[in-house]
């Protein structure tokens, strides 16, 4: 993935790219489907109770032998993958400022995960320890527009 999936009006959204982060694609992809299209404060919101470990993410896709949670069905609290999902939508939220969009009514249009850069199994390593490349890699994507 070079840059974003969608074209948008650069008059009322703002974007974030966030390129090879060292988190799982599961826990992204399933974080970015609870949090498309709600408003960005909510989505803060839900993202700090995920990581105080309040409020569970629920898992739709990837959960298998995942526990049920009370309110969720199954799910689980990924508190990695939230603070770099987090990271991500506070900096479209910046970006918006900059632009003079009002930050405040603002929802997440689009945001999505993507794996990022490949293992790289040609190389031989030493036993026992994994190095900086073969982590598995994220690229998370958010555009944010204003709420008329």
């Amino acid at each position: 993935m070079c840059g974003y999936t969608q074209q948008t009006d650069a008059d009322t959204t703002a974007r974030a790219l966030l390129k090879d982060s060292d988190i799982s694609p599961k826990h992204a992809r399933e974080i970015c489907r609870s949090l498309r299209g709600k408003k960005v404060e909510n989505a803060l919101v839900l993202l700090d109770d995920v990581i105080s470990l309040k409020r569970a993410i629920a898992f739709r896709r990837y959960n298998k032998l995942v526990t049920h949670k009370k309110d969720v069905g199954p799910g689980r609290f990924p508190v990695k993958a939230a603070r770099v999902v987090k990271k991500a939508i506070e900096e479209a939220q910046h970006n918006a400022e900059y632009k003079g969009l009002d930050a405040d009514s603002m929802r997440i249009h689009t945001i999505s995960s993507h794996r990022g850069q490949a293992y790289d199994f040609s190389r031989p390593r030493a036993h026992g320890r994994s190095g900086q490349w073969k982590r598995e890699r994220v690229h998370i994507e958010v555009i944010l527009e204003e709420v008329k």
